[in-house]
């Protein structure tokens, strides 16, 4: 018998003697630690009481310590003692009246069982209950046998009609615990696949966030999610690239290669998902064993799918930029010009990812690596940053104020002009100077630099610095 005592375990066997349970991920994972020697994972305990009325169960867990009823409908109490936070519930059942998770009704109350409400959950491993007063698991639905198997089953198909959620956990479970699921549980999710379009973005997202993040390879879940075609109605895009051969360099077709790079990739959101989205946009661009500019077609994909799923904005851009740039130049004959518009295009806080995620690639193809020009520019570029060089507009040794008494002295603008597209026009013309050559970023340069271009710019009244021809004078 395992059992790992938590703070509250004893003060809550105290207050409802036999009638109190440990359940969910902390019995499953201390059923693995106990079965399998798998290293406990589970963060949160909650809790399950029987036989009592709700304002009876806030009586006692109010001599315990602070109560939040949060879930009335569900009758959850948020418990705050000894430094924790735990959920404590009143057993539940649930009767489902269509498809989604909204669409049941729930009932709870002293005369639900423990059976009832193990049984509303997803999966037979996940139907676990430990007694806080003896630590006996209660299992009345095999969950322990499907443990020691290594399998993921469930008790009736209506599971993914009831919750389309539960087919992404299923997949996520599968990829992080190294479980397979039963052929009724692969059957019942291809069956209910389009019933994921009803769950909301922010509950897909979280559940996709754990597969990238808490699985050592991710690429078993997402498979098992184009083979029961859930990922079709999630992402059909990354679904585009299975059976998409690719030239010599690979020995993957586009689906099986983003799935190798993403399980070779660090285990970050950020890093994982511009290693699984880096080639979406090859499907779309393939000329015969080339795939023209897919880079540029991925990023706009990639952008898509991930505010389609509501994810972060900083992780959204970020993925976004390491799925363009993911095909930079290495050679030896790239300038330090050169690798500093390398490292403004990209940015400095991407380099390390975008340096990763070539490794991850790299790895991906299936095939032998080939020299070490990667590792030995990624060197070349460190070295120049090294040299701190002037990188954005607000590196520049003068700014906007110098901008505009240059335009105003020169005649072109009028006295009280207070700046515009002007102004940028000729920050934007000075950085691409300095980033030719770091040592014109001083005052007395860079207005040097700033008359001549107003110089040979058309006047305002033909075309305005930030036009057309003032761009190709200045670039």
């Amino acid at each position: 018998m395992f059992h790992v005592k938590q703070p509250l375990d004893a003060p809550l066997a105290a207050a409802f003697p036999g009638g109190v349970y440990a359940v969910g991920g902390r019995v499953r994972d201390e059923e693995m630690e106990a079965v399998l020697g798998r290293e406990l994972e589970y963060k949160d305990s909650d809790y399950v009481v029987v036989g009592l009325p709700l304002e009876e169960v806030r009586r006692r867990l109010e001599a315990i310590g602070e109560v939040d009823l949060v879930g009335a409908s569900f009758a959850v109490f948020k418990v705050r003692a000894q430094g924790q936070m735990v959920d404590v519930a009143l057993a539940r059942r649930e009767r489902s009246t269509g498809t989604g998770h909204r669409d049941f009704v729930v009932e709870s109350g002293p005369d639900v069982t423990l059976e009832e409400d193990l049984g509303r959950r997803d999966f037979r491993m996940n139907m676990l209950a430990r007694a806080l007063d003896d630590g006996s698991l209660i299992d009345p639905y095999g969950g322990e046998a499907d443990i020691r198997s290594r399998r993921i089953d469930i008790v009736a198909e209506r599971c993914f009609v009831e919750d389309p959620l539960r087919m992404l956990r299923g997949a996520q479970f599968a990829a992080r615990f190294g479980f397979s699921l039963t052929p009724r549980t692969l059957a019942a999710m291809h069956a209910a696949a389009p019933l994921v379009r009803e769950v909301s973005p922010e509950r897909v997202a979280d559940e996709l966030t754990k597969l990238l993040t808490r699985a050592a390879m991710p690429s078993v879940g997402f498979e098992l999610l184009r083979e029961t075609e859930v990922l079709a109605h999630i992402w059909p895009e990354l679904a585009e690239g299975y059976g998409v051969e690719q030239n010599e360099w690979h020995a993957y077709d586009v689906w099986r290669h983003n799935l190798a790079t993403l399980d070779a990739a660090h285990n970050d959101l950020t890093d994982r998902l511009a290693a699984l989205l880096h080639d979406v946009g090859k499907p779309r661009t393939k000329t015969g064993p080339t795939f023209y500019r897919h880079e540029v077609v991925g990023e706009g994909l990639a952008r898509e799918m991930l505010v389609r799923l509501r994810f972060p904005g900083h992780v959204v851009d970020d993925v976004a930029a390491l799925v363009r740039h993911h095909m930079y130049q290495t050679g030896p004959e790239l300038t330090p010009a050169a690798i500093r518009r390398f490292v403004r295009r990209v940015g400095p806080e991407r380099l390390d990812r975008l340096f990763a995620l070539r490794v991850a690639d790299i790895v991906g193809s299936g095939l032998p690596k080939r020299g070490d020009h990667n590792e030995r520019f990624a060197q070349r570029v460190r070295a120049v940053l090294a040299e701190r060089p002037p990188l954005g507009v607000e590196d520049l040794a003068i700014g906007g104020h110098e901008m505009i008494a240059l335009l105003i002295r020169c005649g072109r603008a009028a006295e009280g002009y207070r700046g515009g597209p002007e102004v940028g026009a000729l920050l934007r013309y000075l950085l691409e100077q300095v980033l030719e050559e770091p040592a014109r970023n001083t005052p007395a340069v860079l207005l040097g630099l700033a008359e001549r271009a107003l110089e040979s710019a058309a006047p305002f009244g033909h075309s305005s610095l930030h036009g057309a021809s003032a761009h190709q004078s200045m670039s």
